[in-house]
C-alpha cells in the first residue's frame, strides 16, 4: 500500500479542505495524543519512555510494511493548518477465504474531538474504500468496540453491516 509520495489526497468536509498524507515519524506525538482521547483504552500509559518506545517500534514496523499505510489528516488552511486532526491505519490482507480475495482492514480511526460530526471521518472512510478497491480488495472490514454505539451508527451510515461477532484474546 506504500505510495511513492507522502501526499495522498485532498479531502473536502464542511467547507474546508484537509490534506490526507502518509504519516511520518515526527507525527507520533500528535498520533499518540489522538489515541489518548479514546475513552475505551483502559487507562494505558502513553507518556512514559517505555510507552514511547513501543509506539516508535510499532510505527517503524507499520511504515516498513508495504501492506500497511498509516495516514494523517490535517487542515490545509486556517488556525489548525498542518496540525494532525485525524488518523487511520489501512492494511491489505490477502487470504484464501472468499476465493482468494484480498481484504482491506481499517483500524484506529480517530478524529480530533473538536471536529467530529463535520464530515472528515466520512471523507476518510470513503477515500479508504476507494483505495482498497484500487488495490484489488474485494471486501473492506473494520472492528469497533462494542461500547461505541455512535461509531456503529457512523459506520452503518457509510454502508458497513454488523455481519460478524469478534473475539479477542489478550496476551
Amino acid at each position: 500500500m506504500a505510495p511513492d509520495s507522502t501526499d495522498l489526497a485532498t479531502l473536502h468536509a464542511r467547507d474546508a479542505d484537509y490534506a490526507l498524507r502518509r504519516a511520518r515519524r515526527d507525527d507520533l506525538p500528535a498520533l499518540i495524543a489522538l489515541l489518548a482521547t479514546d475513552a475505551f483504552r483502559g487507562g494505558e500509559d502513553s507518556t512514559s519512555p517505555e510507552a514511547r518506545a513501543g509506539y516508535e517500534r510499532a510505527f517503524d514496523a507499520i511504515d516498513a510494511d508495504p501492506a500497511n499505510l498509516l495516514v494523517v489528516v490535517e487542515p490545509v488552511a486556517g488556525p489548525d493548518a498542518e496540525q494532525v486532526v485525524g488518523t487511520m491505519q489501512l492494511t491489505l490482507i490477502p487470504g484464501l477465504a472468499r476465493g482468494g480475495s484480498t481484504r482491506l482492514q481499517i483500524e484506529a480511526v480517530r478524529i480530533d474531538e473538536r471536529l467530529r460530526s463535520g464530515g472528515i471521518g466520512s471523507a476518510m472512510i470513503r477515500w479508504a474504500v476507494d483505495r482498497g478497491r484500487e488495490q484489488g480488495a474485494s471486501l473492506v472490514q473494520l472492528t469497533s468496540d462494542a461500547r461505541r454505539i455512535d461509531a456503529h451508527r457512523f459506520y452503518a451510515r457509510l454502508g458497513f453491516e454488523p455481519s460478524h461477532t469478534g473475539f479477542k484474546l489478550f496476551l
